[in-house]
């Protein structure tokens, strides 16, 4: 059974909705974490909605915060537990699609998701996987999860940009060569990628950009 992921929205500075950025935040964090990043982006993409839900499970380790699935190492979790919650999560990531496209009219064209950490790994698991495929997916700061399960699973192939800060402590900046070395094994044509340098686990300037313009060029937004 599905959990109903609570989001919060950001609307298109036009007032039409021609396509949507949906915002998969990181272990600890919430939807509005990442929601923030819609002023940027809305002002040079009018007719795009921003969506930012919360993950489904309260985070041990954040008391504000949210995960999609356990993390063994942080929190002690079995890889039983770690992996189930993921599968459940997965469930929750695709009916909240779903019902996005459903609510707002939209295209699976007109959607791309941008992940950040754990968002980011959900990402790269959920939307290969999907019948239909997504206008794009913005990676930033997080590994492809089952690399060596992806070819023999993956249904859509999407533009990916990946993206990594080259001092980044949590995730490892080898996970991006990883990722794009997994995806392009996996039949993917247009995999992209940028290192922020200087930038530990986060979001800077320089990879905001670049989204950006992938988010305009290679998703049509």
């Amino acid at each position: 059974m599905t959990r109903v992921l609570k989001a919060e929205r950001r609307a298109p500075v036009s007032g039409e909705t021609r396509s949507c950025v949906v915002f998969l935040h990181g272990y600890g964090a919430n939807g509005a974490d990442l929601l923030g990043l819609a002023d940027p982006l809305g002002e040079h993409l009018p007719d795009t909605m921003f969506m930012a839900p919360d993950a489904p499970e309260d985070c041990a380790g954040a008391p504000m915060g949210f995960q999609w699935f356990p993390i063994p190492w942080i929190d002690g979790s079995s890889e039983e537990e770690s992996m189930a919650g993921m599968n459940r999560a997965v469930e929750d990531v695709n009916a909240f699609l779903d019902a996005l496209m459903v609510d707002e009219d939209l295209l699976p064209e007109q959607v791309a998701i941008f992940g950040f950490s754990q968002g980011t790994m959900m990402a790269l698991h959920v939307a290969p996987r999907r019948e239909d495929p997504v206008a794009g997916l913005v990676a930033f700061s997080g590994r492809l999860l089952q690399p060596e399960t992806l070819a023999d699973e993956v249904v859509s192939k999407m533009p990916v940009l990946l993206v990594h800060g080259d001092q980044d402590d949590v995730v490892p900046v080898q996970s991006l060569p990883e990722a794009a070395e997994g995806l392009q094994n996996a039949g993917f044509k247009e995999v992209f990628a940028h290192i922020q340098e200087g930038t530990a686990h986060g979001i800077a300037q320089d990879g905001l950009s670049v989204s950006l313009a992938f988010l305009r060029d290679k998703c049509g937004f």
